[in-house]
Parts: structure tokens; C-alpha cells; sequence
């Protein structure tokens, strides 16, 4: 019997830089007939069922849902696996004999010949140890309603743990977006390499922990991949010389905070500090702004317009709290024009949007520059619907990102870092108490942060990001969160983070 090839978890596939590599459904089709079938499916049907070993509660039976295609053909031949290793095994078939691909006909006729039989629903009453969801894998092209959106609905509502097989029926591999109805898996064993959707959009709650076997293909050569996952520490700023003051870690100047919004410019501005900027300047557009910030009076208070007076900033952020008065615009104009590393969020993404000349002249600086929207804004950029960016948002981060010219981080559960010339980044860290008010200004300012310390515009948005997102993580591994989990706090877990990091 072959070997089904490398079984890992997610854990054990980090590449340099800790990127892994994704791939969508054409790169993956072309791979698949670059190898001919090469056996695939019985290795995969085989690589299952070793996995469902180490899954199923002993002693039960094993439920196995095989679907109408190759995906199903990859179920029938792990529910053979698992019958020769004395489990009792039901598997439901949902298709046709005669209408299933060749290599899932021949798993069908193997399963048979070896004693298995095949229902047409799940069997009443029965207490099972693991659910094997073979329905549905990367090409189904279309919403699922009726029979399957049932069945869908009744595995989900069993106590037993389930694995999908390759990714969780239902759910789009290239986009993350839910067809209809999904699997929501606590397992998933996917295939030659892994899916941009198992890691964006609903992706992350459908898919559990995430396995890769890959069937002994080389999916890397001969193309190098174009969209990458950050699953751990990409570029980390150098260590710090012992021989250094405040002017060798940058000053970052903020800009925002009008009238009732001076917290997202101090949100913001803390995060830099915390996370390492030597000075930090925030500059309020606010008729009367703050003079001081007793929770962090390191940071330098003073107006937008003196602000932008300094010549000596290394990063700037516009946008948090500005609101999108003919004062903002006048703001953002001279911001555009300044010459260090710029990110763009919040009302500034909302005044590119709206004001041709200034999106004119942002896409024609020298300088880098980075737009961070989450779907709302990102929907107003690109003149679109929010469920629109939504359905894809690879490809929602790609077209900002050449419509800009600007490194775009489109926020969200697997939130995505595009560049203008193509390449994509999924980011795996965060969690759900990310879902509350001030978490981008923290992130703007961690990324400003960072190029203030000499990592490039895009090291330190990949590395922002993925920290952004860890910092919630540990907090919640360490029991604060993920209810009432705030910004602030996330900011001065990153601090805590990127010490040891660069340790």
C-alpha cells in the first residue's frame, strides 16, 4: 500500500519568513493534471482515514457522508480503510453510480466488493465517534439548498466531531464565503497545499484545525505561488544596540481626532509608542484638543497643522477621528504631499473615496503608502456594495491595492495584505474579541510603528498585522477576552509580544 504522504498540522508548514504558501482551485487543478491522477485518491482516502483514527471517540461507529463527485470518491476510499481496520462504518452516498467521475466509481465499486453498503440518509438512533464530510470539495461552483442544505444542518447539530475532507462542504476554497450551507468541521485534512479560503471570511469558523497531506506532490515548482499565508513572525526589526537613543527608533506623527474623536488619534498614538516608535506626535483637527494624556503623556500633543510643520517624521498616519470636513481635506491634501511612509485609514479612506484630486495625487507619491479599510470603507473605495467585497476579498484587496497604489490590508476575520503588483498575503492570527471600537487605530499605529524603526512599508504591514492579531490571542490563552476585550489592551500585549519576539 503507498504511503499517503506528509500529514501536517498548519503548525508544521511554516516556509521563510513564516509564510506558507495558498493556492486556489486553478493552481491547484493545473498541479493535479501536471501529476496525472498519480493514485491521488487513495491517497487521500487513505491519509482520512489515518486521521480519523486518531479522531474518533473509541468504540463507536464512524459516519461517512460521500458526495456526487471526486471528493466523495475520497470518502468511500477512507470508509474502506477504516472497515479493513475493523471499524463499523456508515456512509450515506448522495450521487449516482453512473454518473461519478471514474476514479470515485471505481472507490464506489471497491467499497462494495468489500462488504460496505451505502444509505440515502443518516441511519436514526445511531451514537457516532466522528463524522467524515466527503460531500463537497473545492469545485463546487454553486449555492446548496434542499436534501443538502438538510443534511448539512443535521450533522452539524450532532454532538460527534467532524473532519472534512480536503475543505468543509459548501464552503468556497478561493474566497472563504459560505454556499448556501457549510459543514462547520473541528477538523479539516486538506490536499497537495493549502486553500486561501479556509483562512478568510467564515473559512476560519467552518474549517477547525487544519491539516495538509500532501499526496507526495510538489506543489511549489515550478511557479512560485502568489497569494501566501502569515501563520508566524514575518521581518522583525533588528535588535537594539545598546548605543542607541529616541532618534534611532523614528518619530511617527498622527493626524486626526476632530471634534468628540480624540480617542482614535491617542489610541493610535499610544500603539507606536508601545510598540517601539521613538517619538510620536499626534495632531488634532479638534477646535480644542487635549493638552495632555495623563494615561500616556509621553505622546506630543499639538494641532494638525503644526504637526504637519515638523520635518523630521519617518511615518505618518492620517485618518482616525478626522471626520470629512473641508478642514480634513485641507489636512489629508498636505498630508498626501508629505514625504514619509503614509497610512491611510478611517475618514481619510473616506476622503480619497470622495475627493477625485486628492486620490489623483495620493496615487502619485514617491513616498509608500498604505490604505488599511475594513469591507465598509473598502466598499466605498471601489464603489461597490460591502457584500461585495465580501465574496471575494482577495480579489476586493487586489484592485484597491492597484487602484491606490498602495499596500492595502483589507481588515477582517483573515485579514488580507494585497500589493499593487499582485501578490496576496492571508493573515491566520486573531480571534473574535477583535470586534470592538478602536482596534484599527491601534493597528495603524503598530504598523507605523514599525517603518519608524527601518522595517520597510510592506515587512512591517505583514509583520503590524500578524502582530495585531497574536496580541489578541495570547490575551485570550491567557484569560482576559474575548467578551470586553478593548485596543488598549491589545497594544500593550503586542509590546509584550514583540520583546520576546526579538529577543
Amino acid at each position: 500500500m503507498d504511503h499517503p504522504g506528509t500529514l501536517r498540522q498548519l503548525t508544521d508548514l511554516r516556509y521563510t519568513g513564516g509564510m506558507t504558501p495558498l493556492f486556489n482551485s486553478s493552481r491547484l487543478r493545473a498541479i493535479e493534471q501536471a501529476h496525472g491522477t498519480c493514485g491521488l485518491m487513495e491517497k487521500a482516502g487513505l491519509a482520512t482515514a489515518e486521521l480519523a483514527r486518531e479522531l474518533a471517540i473509541d468504540g463507536r461507529p464512524i459516519l461517512v457522508l460521500a458526495g456526487p463527485g471526486n471528493n466523495g470518491g475520497d470518502a468511500l476510499v477512507a470508509a474502506r480503510h477504516l472497515k479493513h481496520r475493523w471499524y463499523k462504518v456508515d456512509v450515506v452516498f448522495t450521487g449516482e453510480a453512473d454518473r461519478l467521475p471514474a476514479d470515485a466509481r471505481n472507490a464506489l465499486d471497491a467499497w462494495l466488493a468489500c462488504g460496505g453498503t451505502t444509505y440515502s440518509a443518516i441511519p436514526a438512533g445511531t451514537d457516532y465517534g466522528l463524522i467524515i464530510d466527503g460531500l463537497f470539495g473545492i469545485g463546487l461552483a454553486r449555492p446548496l439548498a434542499g436534501h443538502y442544505a438538510t443534511l448539512i444542518g443535521q450533522v452539524n447539530a450532532r454532538s460527534a466531531p467532524r473532519l472534512s475532507i480536503d475543505i468543509p462542504s459548501g464552503l468556497c476554497g478561493d474566497t472563504g464565503r459560505i454556499l448556501g450551507a457549510a459543514i462547520n468541521a473541528d477538523h479539516t485534512l486538506t490536499f497537495i497545499g493549502l486553500k486561501p479560503g479556509l483562512f478568510t471570511l467564515d473559512g476560519p469558523d467552518c474549517a477547525g484545525i487544519v491539516h495538509v497531506c500532501d499526496l507526495g506532490v510538489d506543489a511549489i515548482n515550478p511557479a512560485t505561488p502568489s497569494i501566501w499565508l502569515t501563520d508566524a513572525p514575518p521581518a522583525l526589526p533588528a535588535p537594539r544596540r545598546k548605543n542607541s537613543h529616541k532618534g534611532s527608533y523614528g518619530s511617527v506623527g498622527i493626524l486626526g481626532g476632530d471634534t468628540s474623536m480624540t480617542g482614535a488619534v491617542l489610541l493610535g498614538g499610544g500603539a507606536a509608542l508601545l510598540t517601539g516608535a521613538g517619538r510620536v506626535y499626534a495632531g488634532f483637527l479638534a477646535e480644542h484638543p487635549p493638552a495632555v494624556d495623563f494615561s500616556q503623556p509621553e505622546l506630543m500633543l499639538r494641532t494638525a497643522k503644526t504637526l504637519l510643520d515638523l520635518n523630521h517624521l519617518t511615518a505618518l498616519i492620517a485618518g482616525p477621528g478626522m471626520g470629512r470636513s473641508s478642514h480634513a481635506e485641507a489636512i489629508m491634501q498636505r498630508a498626501i504631499v508629505y514625504p514619509a511612509p503614509l497610512l491611510v485609514d478611517a475618514d481619510g479612506l473616506t476622503l480619497l473615496a470622495e475627493n477625485a484630486d486628492l486620490r489623483s495625487q495620493f496615487c502619485l507619491r514617491d513616498a509608500p503608502a498604505i490604505v488599511t479599510p475594513h469591507p465598509g470603507e473598502a466598499a466605498t473605495l471601489l464603489d461597490c456594495s460591502t457584500v461585495e467585497v465580501q465574496a471575494d476579498r482577495i480579489a476586493a484587496a487586489l484592485q484597491i491595492a492597484q487602484r491606490t497604489r498602495a499596500i492595502t490590508v483589507l481588515k477582517g476575520c483573515g485579514s488580507i495584505v494585497a500589493t499593487s503588483d499582485g501578490r496576496c498575503f492571508v493573515n491566520a492570527s486573531g480571534n473574535a474579541g477583535m470586534a470592538s471600537a478602536g482596534m484599527g487605530d491601534v493597528l495603524a499605529g503598530i504598523i507605523a510603528g514599525l517603518i519608524a524603526q527601518g522595517l520597510d512599508a510592506l515587512d512591517a504591514t505583514l509583520l503590524g498585522v500578524y502582530l495585531h492579531g497574536a496580541a489578541a490571542e495570547s490575551l485570550v490563552a491567557g484569560g482576559t477576552g474575548p467578551i470586553g476585550l478593548t485596543a488598549s489592551e491589545v497594544a500593550r500585549e503586542a509590546r509584550h509580544l514583540l520583546n520576546q519576539w526579538t529577543a
